[in-house]
Parts: C-alpha cells; structure tokens; sequence
C-alpha cells in the first residue's frame, strides 16, 4: 500500500502555516480520491486511519490531513491565537488549499466525521466547489445549537458528580484540569467510545487533550 506524506504552506493574512496530510493510493490512477476530515475540531487524523482500507478494496486513494492547531499541523502561538481567527472559513480556506496543492480540484469526494460533516456541508454549499463528485457526512449536525442542547441532555443523564464538576470547569475556564478530563472522559465512555478504545482512537484524544485550544475556542 503506497502512501506519501507532506505538508503544504497555508497563508493566513502576513503568516504561513503548515498543514500536515497522507496519501494512501496514487492520485494518478485515474479515481477520484477521497479526502478525509477529521472530527473536533481539534481531534487528530488518527482515528479515521482505518478508512484507508478502502483504499485497499476500491483502489480508491485515500486523503488524510491533520487541519491546523493539532498534532502534526501544530504551530507555536496557537494559544495566542484570538477566538477570532478560529472560524469555519479559516478551515474552507485550508480545505481549499489543500485540494489545490494536491492537484485534484477537478474530482473529489469528501468524507467528514462530526466536526469534519460540518465542515464538508459548509464547504459544499458556501464554495460550490465544481469537482466535488461525493460528500459523505458521518455523525454530522446541521445545527450547533441543536447540537448544545442534544449535548446538554445527555449530559443531564450521567452522575450529580460528574456533571456538576463538567459545568464548574466550563463556567471557570479551567478545563485543563486533570479532574475535568477524568470527568470528560466518562462522558466520552458513555457517549464516544467504549472502552478499550482503539490506539488511534487514544492517539487523536491525547492529542487534543494536549493542545486543547482548537476544540475549547470553537
């Protein structure tokens, strides 16, 4: 299975970034490829791997990438960054990017996950891309409101103890506790994965729990 890594420069106003992405397949074997997008934001690549089989299968090529601010796309400042700059078109902006350096605007399919389906359906109806041939949405919403009040739900259902220490850490913007991440990670038990969890399923959650600042700001 042929896969190529690389990173490709992405400029934001006067700064230049790096965006981090693998190609399992050959982008010239005449199949429109299938770009991934990863779930968060802020949750890394690495749980999504297993879509390389189809590769494997369909002799399909397969695209990952890790978007900005997270594991191998990380900058330095990127706690620095203003909410501001943390927005959907910083991210169609990347998307764009990508697809262009990778040479396969005029055919492609998009496959994203939670934070990816978002992603993929603002992508599709805001930019009209014209080689979009597919767009796969998985565990998507169309709503973030929707999404808040559905979360706050379930939420409501876990132990007094549990929740009540998730809403003190969110109200006092300490988040980076340990003790809210053990709190977390039960709700994530419940309602994300259970346990044991894959290893690139624990390798994507460390490295959001490692540089959170993606996935709080947005």
């Amino acid at each position: 299975m042929a896969e190529v890594m690389g990173k490709v420069d992405f400029k934001v106003g006067d700064d230049t970034y790096q965006t981090w992405y693998k190609i399992v397949g050959d982008l010239t074997s005449g199949a429109h490829p299938l770009i991934v997008l990863h779930g968060g934001p802020g949750v890394s690549h690495d749980y999504m791997t297993p879509l390389a089989e189809i590769h494997n299968r369909c002799n399909i090529p397969v695209v990952f990438d890790d978007q900005i601010g997270i594991r191998k796309s990380f900058f330095e400042g990127v706690v620095d960054k203003p909410k501001e700059f943390w927005t959907v078109d910083l991210f169609m902006d990347e998307l764009d990017n990508l697809v262009a350096h990778l040479g396969v605007q005029n055919g492609f399919a998009l496959l994203g996950h939670s934070w990816g389906g978002i992603l993929g359906a603002h992508y599709a109806s805001h930019r009209h891309p014209v080689g979009l041939k597919h767009l796969v949405i998985t565990s998507g919403t169309p709503s973030m409101a929707l999404w808040e009040q559905s979360t706050r739900q379930l939420l409501q259902a876990l132990p007094a103890d549990v929740r009540e220490t998730i809403e003190r850490h969110e109200k006092e913007g300490t988040t980076d506790s340990p003790e809210y991440e053990k709190m977390v990670g039960i709700f994530f038990e419940k309602h994300v994965c259970k346990s044991p969890w894959p290893k690139v399923m624990e390798t994507s959650f460390a490295a959001m729990m490692q540089h959170p600042t993606v996935y709080h700001t947005m």
